[in-house]
């Protein structure tokens, strides 16, 4: 795969107001590396060649929710327009926004701080299969294999699959080898799983009103099916309309885990979401 060289606003303005010679980083913060940009005129000259126009730069440096990438000599958004318009987000590390809606938490915490939350509720460890059902970025497999756990993660959305191999951060995902990337509705394949397939599960579904089916009692007893006796269960549910509504989402998600066979549910509230565990086994 060709290199990227990615610039986010805050340093398009500052190769703007650059000498001869400037040094930036160019992928998103994934290494402290610095790459060294030459200004020829109206033109800034990137490490492979790729000459970008001053008005080009200005543009960017006015976009601050946005991401752009250098790549054969063309600067792109890295963004996907179809049915839903989807785009990485300057936050470090970059969250993705889908019809605006950001898929980690960005206010309290950053994304990679927001991952460890949830993967540390569960605590995976050397040697275990963990199954990641909704894999957005993959940050969340990305950090369990790094616990040295075996990964298989599950994505519907081909266009964040893209993005993900797009992004500096999630390249872990395709190269490391201890993550399996499957295309596929959870909600199905889940169901081709054997039993007792799984040590851990992180389930991290979209919101409730998008994918309703990813809440129900049918695909939790589902998730219980394919966890091994004494396997932990961590499934995000953030607090959507708990603040104006007085709504509970997590107690009606508490109640259908215990339905399907789970116990030892509790909520975990600096991860906003449950846990649970598989009768069985030692207990964790």
């Amino acid at each position: 795969m060709d290199e990227l060289y990615f610039l986010i606003p805050k340093d398009a303005r500052r190769l703007l107001f650059s000498g001869d010679k400037v040094r930036l980083n160019l992928d998103l913060r994934k290494t402290n590396r610095t790459w060294e940009i030459i200004r020829d005129g109206d033109r800034f000259v990137f490490p492979d060649g790729t000459r970008v126009g001053r008005e080009v730069i200005e543009r960017i440096a006015k976009d601050d929710s946005s991401i752009y990438f250098i790549k054969n000599g063309g600067v792109y958004k890295a963004a996907i327009a179809g049915e839903h318009f989807y785009k990485l987000v300057p936050t470090i590390p970059p969250t993705i926004e889908i019809n605006g809606i950001r898929m980690h938490r960005t206010k309290e915490v950053n994304p990679l701080q927001d991952t460890r939350n949830k993967v540390n509720a569960v605590k995976p460890r050397e040697g275990e299969t963990v199954l990641d059902t909704c894999m957005g970025l993959g940050y969340t497999a990305i950090e369990a294999s790094k616990r040295g756990a075996y990964v298989i993660t599950i994505e519907k959305d081909p266009n964040v699959i893209e993005l993900a191999r797009i992004n500096p951060w999630s390249r872990e995902l395709f190269t490391g080898g201890k993550v399996q990337v499957i295309q596929g509705d959870s909600f199905e394949v889940v169901k081709r799983f054997k039993p007792e397939s799984f040590d851990v599960i992180i389930h991290d579904p979209p919101r409730f009103s998008l994918a309703g089916q990813l809440y129900s009692e049918e695909f939790y007893r589902e998730l219980f099916r394919v966890l091994k006796p004494g396997g932990r269960l961590f499934h995000y549910v953030g607090n959507p309309g708990k603040k104006y509504r007085k709504k509970d989402l997590q107690r009606g998600v508490m109640e259908r885990l215990r339905r399907a066979g789970f116990v030892g549910v509790r909520r975990v509230e600096e991860a906003l979401g449950v846990v649970a565990r598989k009768p069985g086994g030692e207990k964790s």
